[in-house]
């Protein structure tokens, strides 16, 4: 069964400037610690990415994963969902961007997580908030060191 988690932090930084660095795949080994590696499969006509394949350390060891990204209701929304993965038998999630006011946004990682091997909900649930809540760090970090 899923585990689904959801997590907020605010960034001093408008929406728009949040929204570049989540997109800006070719440069996530730059501020994305756990990441090992990453290649931009598929780009649409823009440009953007929207197949992605990952490696990344986890649950002590290294995971394969490939998402798919859904730019219809961007900017304000990024949506991915997993095309494969070895440890993970679905990793679905989103970011969401609102702006609080003139200088900061508030982000939300909603993410849903099913691990191919059985595991407690209740570490897998852990391991959701976890993933998460790294991953906002880090992007705040990356975001508000470029501003």
């Amino acid at each position: 069964m899923a585990q689904r988690a959801t997590q907020s932090i605010v960034v001093a930084a408008v929406p728009s400037a949040v929204y570049s660095v989540v997109v800006d795949f070719d440069r996530y080994r730059e501020w994305v610690s756990d990441l090992k590696s990453i290649d931009v499969t598929e780009r649409d006509a823009d440009g953007r990415a929207l197949e992605v394949a990952f490696r990344a350390a986890a649950f002590g060891r290294s995971t394969k994963y490939r998402l798919r990204y859904d730019y219809s209701r961007a900017p304000a929304l990024l949506s991915w969902h997993q095309t494969e993965g070895d440890v993970t038998e679905s990793l679905n999630g989103s970011y969401s961007f609102e702006a609080i006011d003139d200088a900061s946004t508030r982000v939300t990682y909603d993410l849903e997580v099913e691990l191919a091997v059985p595991v407690p909900q209740f570490i897998q649930h852990r391991s959701a908030q976890r993933v998460q809540r790294h991953a906002l760090v880090e992007l705040k970090r990356r975001v508000e060191s470029l501003s």
